[in-house]
């Protein structure tokens, strides 16, 4: 099987041998197209609306495993069990209790963001992502893509360019108390420099100032008001592509 194949088909695949699947029935299952398992349609990964068909027709596949290729230590039929609540943003779509389908801002898409991240229709026509969820999760969701090395360290606890974090809106009416700066990192939406992703070391209430800090030691801390942001939000999840560094 050439290497090309992407990484969700290739496990989709592996899982209908296991399982003594045919491709005919499986396209019959999932009412999809042969096109999708053969020729360029193998170079590209599962989607949304393709993950939730599979989901809805083997709900014992590990949907983690198939996304990640990493088993799922609490897998389980979850198919009979109802769907969560992923709060207001309607262009968050859950997919199944286990995979909510996000809004993805990619790299090209950032200054974008910057002018339509207040019309809804703008966030509907972006392309979405599917990512595993363990929990209910409740708030306006987004992905952003990860750009610049900024925030790539080297350890387990940075971004690299190309990342895709999953991200939930702190509403403004919240940035009067303390931020929660040791338990998340952040994406802010700044007024000027634009989408950063950034941890924040200093909130001081009083005056509205934050110390962003790069996880790469080559760049400076910075400081700036909350009076020049448009959006902050919490990095919940974070997806990687499978790459040599």
């Amino acid at each position: 099987m050439s290497r090309n194949i992407a990484h969700t088909k290739r496990r989709m695949i592996e899982f209908l041998d296991n399982q003594g699947i045919s491709k005919a029935q499986f396209f019959r299952d999932t009412k999809s197209s042969p096109s999708n398992f053969k020729g360029k349609g193998l170079y590209s990964e599962l989607g949304a609306d393709m993950i939730a068909k599979i989901l809805a027709a083997y709900p014992d596949i590990d949907v983690q495993w198939l996304l990640t290729g990493k088993k799922s230590n609490t897998h389980q039929n979850t198919a009979n069990e109802p769907t969560a609540e992923y709060g207001k943003n309607e262009a968050v779509a859950p997919i199944s209790h286990r995979v909510m389908e996000v809004p993805l801002v990619n790299q090209y898409a950032h200054a974008g963001y910057m002018k339509g991240f207040a019309d809804q229709y703008f966030i509907e026509e972006l392309p979405k992502v599917p990512f595993i969820v363990d929990k209910e999760y409740k708030g306006e969701y987004i992905c952003f893509e990860v750009k610049g090395d900024s925030m790539d360290n080297g350890q387990d606890d940075g971004y690299i360019e190309g990342d895709v974090i999953l991200c939930r809106n702190v509403k403004q009416e919240y940035w009067k108390s303390k931020l929660h700066i040791n338990k998340w990192d952040f994406v802010i939406v700044h007024k000027t420099d634009g989408i950063l992703v950034k941890r924040i070391t200093k909130h001081n209430v009083d005056t509205g100032d934050i110390t962003l800090h790069s996880l790469n030691d080559y760049y400076d801390d910075i400081t700036v008001n909350l009076m020049d942001i448009d959006r902050i939000f919490n990095i919940i999840e974070l997806q990687r592509k499978r790459m040599r560094r």
